[in-house]
């Protein structure tokens, strides 16, 4: 059951339950405390990075081939594959996710994006450069070329987010294992639950000790592992106010950064588009995970002429929502994941009403349910671009309309924005939205709807503020490497 489980650190190959600290785990549907995590301190954090550190150093990961990596990863996969039920049960009490983003989002895209990571990194192959033929001193020619080579990095620290946490942790290691880097993993402190289940998987794949370590902690657990010289690359998901204090913090010792920050993407919807259609994707624009989600089309951008219908639309569907304890499997959308969170929600809505933004529907705590941590859909009309609730990650569920009247104007509204992750587009015209795609400044764009999934091939991540670096794919594989050039001639 999940009520007995326990968040122990994984250092060096090794289960660790009696640390100084603990922390109560709750479910944020009902506040229940569902479980506690040994935190970690100074020992235990000089422990992870001395067991990583010398896995990577001494140990047999790193030499491995690629081939060999995979065939380890793939029965770390197939274990978590087995814990399927379990797994999902786990996401749905400690991150609050509905029945459905557990099943699908939660798990069965992190594991089909890890599956596919595997399948890219045996495509990775070192590679001979064009021969160049060079007249010597002794009047010969050499015949000279170089192989490129792409060696893991070495220890990487990785800082998950609370939204998905499961998701992020998986698609970390598939990331950095896979390449040959030895981890650390330090999840949320609001859910380090999911991250624990990763121990147990690389017992029973035969991971060898210290690859994987797994540590809970706070700021300063972080920071240890943002600053230490042992410490290879840090990668991190969450804000961007957070990575661009882990970017001051990894810049003395030169560490390599790669981060997947906030986004406040745009979803373009032009005067031909089906606004059914439309309307469909900008609700999960803002409810999905209840709104906690970096790239979520949270800033709606509607021509004038459809404006009033497509607002219409989409507000009768948020009221529709069932908003509740997502143990429920006819919930549409569960709790955020602490009162703050809520109360930052809150903030955003007042300041929104107080800019003269006019509210649609939500704006306030949902009747009925008076615990956990629940907050109505929320949407908002008459929304000018340069208001705080068009500009900032909310990170709750509040969408935001902002009309337009050419195209010419909806790519300036698009890229007025200090981030760039994610956006959309609908028209009938995909010629036309493919040509607005390409001028907008994000890491991503979906023509009306995208490929209908989470394509596991194609490279994430963000322009601007949203981060550094790219995720899945060969991009985002080798990211987690060192590009090696040995030159060399015949003769």
């Amino acid at each position: 059951m999940v009520q007995t489980l326990k968040a122990s650190l994984y250092i060096g190959g090794e289960w660790i339950s009696d640390t100084a600290d603990r922390a109560e785990i709750i479910n944020p549907a009902t506040e229940e405390v569902i479980g506690t995590a040994c935190m970690a301190g100074t020992l235990e954090c000089e422990q992870a990075i001395a067991a990583a550190r010398d896995a990577f150093d001494t140990g047999p990961w790193p030499r491995l081939s690629i081939a060999e990596r995979v065939l380890v990863m793939r029965r770390l996969h197939d274990h978590l594959q087995g814990r399927r039920e379990e797994i999902v049960d786990l996401v749905i009490r400690e991150a609050g996710a509905t029945q459905m983003t557990a099943q699908y989002l939660h798990f069965g895209i992190a594991m089909k994006h890890a599956g596919q990571l595997l399948n890219d990194a045996m495509r990775i192959q070192s590679a001979l450069t064009p021969i160049e033929l060079t007249p010597d001193a002794q009047g010969r020619t050499v015949l000279g070329t170089s192989v490129t080579l792409y060696e893991p990095i070495g220890v990487v620290s990785a800082i998950t987010a609370y939204n998905f946490p499961f998701f992020l942790n998986v698609t970390k290691l598939f990331h950095a294992l896979t390449m040959g880097n030895t981890l650390i993993l330090k999840p949320s402190p609001y859910t380090p639950m999911q991250a624990s289940l990763l121990g147990a998987a690389a017992e029973a794949a035969g991971l060898p000790r210290g690859v994987l370590n797994i540590i809970n902690g706070g700021i300063d657990t972080g920071t240890r592992l943002t600053t230490d010289k042992r410490v290879d690359m840090v990668t991190f998901t969450g804000s961007d106010k957070v990575g661009a204090d882990i970017m001051a913090q990894a810049a003395p010792t030169l560490k390599k950064v790669h981060m997947e920050l906030g986004g406040k993407s745009a979803l373009i919807v032009r005067a031909d588009a089906d606004l059914i259609q439309a309307a469909q994707a900008g609700l999960g624009g803002f409810t999905l995970q209840s709104g906690q989600g970096c790239a979520l089309t949270t800033r709606h951008l509607v021509h004038n002429s459809v404006r009033k219908a497509y607002v219409e639309t989409l507000g009768a569907m948020a009221m529709h929502i069932k908003v509740g304890n997502p143990i429920d499997p006819s919930v549409h959308m569960g709790p955020l994941i602490r009162e703050a969170a809520r109360q930052r929600t809150e903030h955003f809505v007042q300041n929104g009403l107080d800019s003269g933004a006019t509210l649609v529907c939500g704006g306030q705590r949902p009747e009925g349910l008076n615990q956990g941590f629940y907050y109505s859909p929320t949407l908002f009309d008459d929304v000018r671009n340069e208001m705080r609730i068009a500009q900032e990650e909310i990170f709750g569920p509040v969408g935001v309309v902002i009309g337009f009247d050419t195209d010419e104007e909806a790519i300036a509204l698009a890229n007025d924005s200090a981030f760039g992750l994610h956006g959309g587009i609908f028209s009938a015209d995909a010629g036309k939205a493919y040509q607005i795609a390409t001028r907008v400044r994000t890491g991503g764009m979906a023509i009306n709807g995208g490929a209908g999934t989470m394509l596991s091939a194609a490279p994430f991540g963000g322009y601007k503020r949203s981060g550094l670096g790219r995720e899945y794919g060969r991009e985002g594989l080798l990211e987690f490497t060192q590009t090696k050039s040995i030159s060399f001639h015949a003769g």
